[in-house]
């Protein structure tokens, strides 16, 4: 049997009886040390799977390979140490091409206050990116997505679908010739630049919510509810009117020949590499979050003892589910 006939997750249900329990299932892993729990993850970036000279140049791979570790501390409720950079290269590759990568890790990096520790340099026939990146936690303070009860409120801490906007007008010069510039602009470089929600830890800690259950939007927004849902042994009620769509996004997926008739929701939905948190809570803590956040941050549904995952709209309930997300195999 190969790889492609059992898929992605037929793959990780083969490999998590190999890893410690309790220690797999969440967006990183959580070990307990010196009186601190040490947050633990990893994540690798692949030429022409993860990036291409096409759509992200050099700077550009290493912020997003820096912010694409970071997000997943943030969504443990960590905050970061450090990382190390594991660097596959081919030998032909441009030593420009390798400065300008530690230029943009490091660009992300500094933003939030931390840096690169260490790595290892190899020779491969692609360009990889592997990335670990440590951080800390309280025991009080840990997210996790199996802590979901019915009746919380779920949250979202901004847009989703602008990223992979961004990269449909880098893949096609001729999409998108009715946004103006700054709509471009902001489009493309929310794939290209994300911003990984680190500042909404600190909010979360002060507040410190009865429970919360989280994880961040890296495979999608539909993806995390998803996931939080599955952990937790719960459903959600998602109110499309609460879901903010992007002005460009609006403007791009207009056309429904070319997007369909459901136009932007699929790709606020369905889009993935936005970065932002999908955080689960009581009501009262989740409006008082939501108002700390600003921006386009929102309470989206609530969850529900039902386990399907039903989008409102008016009187029409849709049924929703995963299986469009991105997977590997």
């Amino acid at each position: 049997m190969k790889i492609s006939e059992i898929g992605e997750a037929g793959l990780l249900k083969l490999i998590f009886p190999y890893c410690l329990p309790g220690t797999v299932g969440d967006d990183a892993a959580v070990l307990a040390f010196a009186g601190e729990n040490l947050v633990v993850t990893t994540d690798v970036l692949v030429d022409r799977v993860h990036f291409s000279d096409q759509t992200t140049a050099a700077q550009d791979v290493g912020w997003r390979s820096a912010a694409a570790n970071l997000s997943d501390l943030a969504a443990m409720g960590a905050l970061p140490l450090g990382i190390t950079v594991g660097l596959g290269l081919p030998p032909d590759t441009p030593v420009q091409w390798v400065e300008d990568l530690y230029r943009g890790l490091n660009a992300c990096l500094e933003r939030y206050d931390t840096g690169i520790v260490g790595g290892d340099i190899y020779r491969s026939t692609v360009r990889t990116v592997a990335i670990t990146a440590f951080g800390k936690v309280e025991s009080g303070a840990v997210i996790r997505r199996n802590a979901a009860v019915p009746g919380a409120a779920i949250v979202v801490t901004g847009e989703h679908g602008k990223s992979k906007a961004g990269l449909e007008l880098l893949l096609d010069v001729n999409l998108g010739q009715e946004l103006d510039l700054i709509d471009r602009q902001e489009l493309i470089r929310a794939h290209q630049r994300p911003l990984p929600r680190l500042d909404v830890v600190p909010m979360i800690t002060m507040l410190q919510p009865e429970f919360v259950a989280g994880m961040d939007s890296s495979d999608g927004l539909l993806d995390a509810i998803s996931q939080i849902c599955r952990a937790s042994g719960v459903g959600a009620r998602i109110n499309r009117s609460a879901i903010a769509i992007p002005a460009g996004l609006t403007k791009l997926t207009e056309n429904p020949i070319a997007f369909g008739a459901s136009g932007a929701i699929d790709w606020v939905l369905g889009g993935g590499e936005d970065f932002e948190l999908v955080l689960c809570l009581p009501v009262s803590t989740a409006y008082a979050l939501v108002e700390l956040i600003g921006g386009t941050a929102a309470i989206i549904g609530t969850t529900t003892a039902n386990p399907e995952i039903l989008l409102v709209d008016d009187q029409t309930e849709i049924l929703l589910t995963s299986h469009s997300q991105f997977q590997h195999y």
